[in-house]
């Protein structure tokens, strides 16, 4: 059915969540703004100078790669989702090609995606700098698209935001939410497909 399979890596592939919030109050805090953790949770899925500028921070460049080490000071607290390395390693055998689609620089993918020994398994990736646009709009799943040479009908994007979501329908692409990230399907009425957890997505390639 799909040919290519698209990832998010925050919040789909890697549980970030912790990390990224408890960083991002860290630092907001240190800079003289403190917001409840509840109301940081927008920060997740979209760049980190998107997120720095919808909170009105000065010096975004400065905050921005504050922000970014701050990140690897929790680094304890990120891992693979239970179950998705086995599916990821097992793709090439259904087959099916894979990307990677994220709002991490190609540094913060260097950082705190590659340690986890997972990039190999993917033919290509698009970061945060690779576009000047960035989700919800379509252009990074495109350019990723174009990459792997994909047909928008014959890929699936799996993601765990509403960013990504309206990224996906932009591009034309089906979209899975990815439950075990989003926990949540509130918001997600119109995701095309929704994964319990990671095996899910085995049982929908195969059919």
């Amino acid at each position: 059915m799909f040919k290519y399979v698209i990832f998010d890596v925050d919040g789909t592939i890697l549980d970030t969540e912790r990390a990224i919030l408890k960083s991002l109050d860290q630092v907001l805090r240190e800079e003289g703004h403190a917001y409840p953790i509840e109301e940081l949770r927008f920060a997740l899925g979209i760049p980190g100078q998107e997120t720095l500028r919808k909170l009105k921070v000065n010096d975004m460049e400065r905050v921005h790669s504050k922000w970014s080490q701050a990140v690897l000071e929790f680094s304890h607290e990120v891992e693979v989702f239970e179950g998705l390395r086995e599916v990821i390693q097992s793709l090439p055998v259904i087959p099916v090609r894979t990307g990677i689609v994220t709002s991490k620089t190609k540094q913060q993918l260097a950082d705190e995606f590659e340690p986890f020994g997972l990039t190999s398994n993917f033919e290509q990736i698009v970061c945060a700098d690779d576009t000047k646009n960035h989700k919800p709009h379509p252009d990074p799943l495109l350019l990723c698209l174009a990459k792997l040479n994909a047909p928008p009908n014959e890929a699936i994007y799996i993601g765990d935001s509403v960013y990504d979501m309206q990224c996906a329908k932009e591009a034309g692409v089906k979209f899975a939410l990815a439950l075990w990230g989003a926990k949540r399907r509130k918001g997600f009425e119109s995701a095309d497909y929704v994964l319990a957890e990671p095996k899910d997505m085995l049982q929908l390639l195969n059919e």
